[in-house]
């Protein structure tokens, strides 16, 4: 059974969903709306903030008292391209950073329909080679998001290894929404457990990303059911079992694990759609915020995180 805050913070994301479904509100509008998501966040203590521009991607610093500054969480914020922010990823950030005690650089990537695909996957290249030229390793850096964020992370594992780029040395991969045909029996199955996503909204969002730019739903560059996922960093995948991307995440589990890779596989029992915007106030996301630091920091090769 659900604790009572995982059920209060699925009627707070109901809420949101609500408000920014009208049909009379233009795009500005619903992206407000959408950016309070971090209230559903609780403040971390002990991490300070700072802004920077990372190869011309605007981004912000996400550090822990006391973190082990060598090595970084590069991390995708939600919005299926569309919406949200760095700002509105902040503070859940800041917990798996906290969890993790490494700073985490939270991206401002480019967001549609302005700036369509490859724009997103392109800054994220951009601040991933910046870290390397700041003097980061790539086996200390861990590649990280959620949502459409959780498909980049992964994304730019798979573009490095085809450029002969080495990877990051981990891929945390949350809710992470990796089939544009949105085709997955839980986008159905799972309708009315899901506080957040709609099958429209996802639509939307596919139609604000790839309309116009002659990329198929089937493309491999954005649908990464169909890719090669061979040669990946060690992956975790976590997913909410309310989600409408709850079979997405177990299918890009099964097929990486075919591929040869080491894939980590957990659910949170009655998790929403990126569920850790409820860190800090949900008892059930706080315990897959603490399992995600411990097996970042062993992939990072550092010890136990100092409390």
């Amino acid at each position: 059974m659900a604790s009572s805050e995982a059920i209060e913070s699925a009627d707070f994301l109901a809420t949101l969903r609500t408000r920014s479904s009208d049909p009379h509100l233009d795009l500005p509008m619903i992206r407000d709306i959408i950016e309070s998501i971090h209230l559903a966040s609780k403040e971390p203590e002990g991490v300070s903030y700072v802004e920077a521009n990372v190869g011309g991607v605007e981004a912000l610093w996400c550090k822990p008292a006391g973190g082990d500054e060598s090595a970084v969480l590069l991390h995708n914020h939600m919005g299926g391209t569309v919406v949200a922010s760095m700002h509105s990823d902040r503070k859940a950030a800041a917990h798996i950073a906290k969890a993790a005690g490494v700073p985490a650089l939270v991206l401002n990537y480019r967001r549609s329909p302005e700036n369509k695909f490859p724009a997103q996957i392109d800054d994220v290249d951009n601040a991933y080679n910046w870290l390397l030229d700041q003097g980061y390793r790539p086996q200390n850096i861990a590649s990280v998001g959620h949502s459409i964020g959780g498909n980049f992370a992964v994304s730019l594992a798979l573009r490095l290894r085809d450029s002969g780029a080495p990877v990051p040395a981990a891929i945390l991969a949350i809710s992470p929404w990796v089939d544009m045909t949105i085709s997955n029996p839980t986008i159905d199955g799972n309708a009315s457990a899901d506080k957040l996503l709609t099958r429209p909204l996802l639509e939307m969002f596919r139609g604000l990303w790839l309309d116009g730019t002659g990329v198929e739903w089937n493309d491999a560059r954005v649908n990464l059911l169909a890719a090669d996922l061979s040669g990946l960093p060690p992956t975790a995948i976590y997913y909410g079992t309310d989600e409408l991307l709850a079979g997405e995440a177990t299918e890009l589990a099964k097929r990486a694990e075919a591929a040869g890779n080491d894939v980590l596989l957990r659910s949170v029992p009655a998790g929403q759609h990126s569920f850790i915007v409820a860190a800090g106030r949900v008892p059930e996301v706080d315990q897959a915020i603490a399992e995600m630091g411990s097996w970042v920091r062993s992939k990072l090769g550092l010890g136990a995180a100092a409390r």
